[in-house]
């Protein structure tokens, strides 16, 4: 056993051998002794305003490292206020460690002040919750933590750590962290995966939130150029393989007869690679059910009566990827590509028309595409862009694309407003040196805007755009998409935005003309801290979209 110290101590050195850097959140008086060891510790502690933005914090951070993000609260309203942020993690694959305080362990029996069931609150939205029982099991508890928060397929964890067992004395040292390795796909569903493969006629890749590891996307890649086949992406699928090359089919899920999702319904197989259910549903795109699907995931798939799996490949993505392509290379020896990329090159050309269609539009409220045409235009290839739920979303999920897996980070699992702003705190701490852009609407960016003021406390330069139109612009939209045209009451008023970033010692600017978007983009980036740009649009293109390729299809 290790030398004595307070149990908080060991709670913090054992973060320590986790590798943690940074805990986002906010502290109450039953972690107290918590926070004080922290102060003694290399961990920065970073002091946010709501804890929800804490927990999407630390879901960002989580979501582009790969390293567990963690987040800190206190008892009763302080983790009620963390759950919904954990909440997305875990649905959205993010790995994220929260940590609450407890009650003294004398009083949890009976009604007492601020004390609730916050393990059995958090179990549903968690991969695992648990309680310090006795000081001496912190070691095993914080270990486990973060290799499940941190195993395929990542998520949430919950530790609460009751105030009076923080304070006792206990001996101990952290368990060292041990990497685990995947186990490899079975040969078997291998060498029945490749046999549908060579012999479809008219495949079709769909790439899911699993596919932009960094490993999973290098093979997927490898494999689309030896077969030939197109790759169509979800909204969290993003940058798996480069909008720049032929293979890449841009993004599937919005519009019920986008092109995509026509060269779907004519596919006679599916590969779906790191597909998650949650991002969009199969229900919406094997109507008929007849399609033969091959599921190559960390997980097997989901049993859902329109997702009928011919093979279930199951194992590390890269690994599996990897098998595929060596069986092929010993099949089809001078027979590669299997198909002819070329044969998708309309299509591929109808959506870069798409694309650039208006991106010289000078009409005033400003159109997404435009708009969205700018911003491309101002990130590089490893910038990172954090989407708000809204209207936007649908927008920047169609009209933007990818280089590169993992920079553009859009919540289609759990889909939670206002994950954007503090999210991009997160992902500036992950990435410094990189441009980071939080897109929100007007109403996505109010719900979490106090962490404006973390943001500008670390003096750490995030851009957020927002979309102003001052009306909840989603549910309209799919209102009037069910209800022939009608909606309820969804307009509110907005703050000025220039004000209220200047109020929190941001750079603040409301664009007044199509023609400003590009320059103030340019100016926010050069900003030393936070940046605020207010971009009214014109939301009037939603529903000439829904006439031109259906109704959405993605829920919201």
């Amino acid at each position: 056993m290790g030398e004595g110290m307070k149990a908080s101590d060991l709670f913090v050195r054992c973060l320590e051998a986790e590798g943690v850097t940074h805990i986002f959140g906010l502290p109450g008086e039953e972690n107290a002794d918590l926070m004080i060891s922290l102060l003694d510790s290399k961990i920065k502690f970073v002091l946010c305003r709501h804890e929800q933005a804490a927990a999407f914090i630390a879901d960002a951070y989580g979501r582009l490292t790969g390293k567990a993000g963690v987040c800190l609260a206190t008892l009763g309203p302080g983790a009620t206020n963390l759950i919904t942020g954990v909440a997305d993690a875990n649905m959205d694959r993010a790995p994220l460690v929260c940590i609450t305080g407890q009650a003294d362990t004398r009083r949890l029996h009976k009604e007492s002040h601020q004390a609730m069931d916050v393990v059995g609150m958090f179990r549903p939205v968690t991969k695992w919750a648990q309680s310090v029982f006795h000081p001496e099991n912190i070691p095993e508890i914080v270990r486990k933590a973060f290799k499940l928060a941190e195993a395929e397929k990542p998520g949430a964890v919950l530790i609460e750590l009751p105030e009076d067992l923080a304070e006792e004395d206990v001996k101990g040292n952290p368990l060292p962290v041990s990497r685990t390795r995947r186990p490899a796909a079975d040969h078997k569903a291998v060498a029945e995966a490749v046999e549908l493969i060579v012999n479809a006629k008219n495949p079709l890749i769909v790439a899911g939130n699993g596919a932009v590891r960094k490993r999973a996307a290098k093979q997927l890649r490898r494999f689309a150029r030896k077969t030939g086949i197109g790759v169509a992406n979800t909204f969290m699928g993003k940058g798996a393989v480069p909008m720049s090359d032929w293979h890449c089919l841009f993004t599937i899920g919005l519009q019920a007869r986008d092109y995509v999702n026509l060269a779907l319904d004519e596919c006679d197989l599916v590969i779906a690679v790191g597909y998650d259910l949650v991002e969009y549903s199969p229900s919406l795109w094997n109507r008929g059910g007849g399609k033969k699907i091959v599921h190559i995931d960390f997980a097997p798939a989901e049993v859902d009566q329109h997702y009928p799996v011919s093979v279930d490949v199951v194992g590390d993505i890269a690994d599996a990827l990897w098998q595929i392509n060596e069986a092929i290379n010993l099949r089809c020896v001078g027979k590669m590509p299997l198909h002819d990329i070329a044969k998708r090159a309309k299509l591929r050309q109808a959506m870069l028309d798409e694309f650039a269609a208006e991106k010289d539009d000078k009409g005033f409220p400003v159109k997404p595409q435009r708009i969205l045409w700018d911003v491309r235009k101002a990130l590089g290839p490893s910038d990172i862009l954090l989407s708000d739920v809204g209207a936007h979303k649908m927008w920047v999920s169609r009209y933007y694309q990818c280089e590169e897996p993992n920079t553009c980070l859009i919540s289609n699992g759990f889909c939670s407003m206002g994950f954007a702003l503090p999210g991009a705190i997160g992902a500036k701490i992950a990435f410094p040196d990189r441009k980071v852009l939080a897109v929100c609407g007007d109403a996505g960016f109010l719900m979490n805007v106090q962490d404006l003021e973390t943001a500008v406390r670390l003096k750490i330069n995030i851009v957020v755009m927002i979309w102003d139109d001052g009306e909840y612009g989603l549910i309209k939209w799919k209102q009037q998409n069910s209800f022939n045209g009608r909606h309820s009451e969804l307009a509110f008023n907005n703050p000025d935005f220039e004000l209220l970033a200047r109020s929190f010692g941001a750079w603040g600017r409301r664009v007044k003309s199509a023609d400003e978007v590009a320059p103030a983009l340019a100016e926010a980036f050069l900003q030393p801290g936070p940046a605020l740009l207010a971009v009214p649009v014109d939301y009037g293109e939603n529903l000439k979209l829904t006439k031109r390729l259906g109704n959405l299809a993605v829920p919201i």
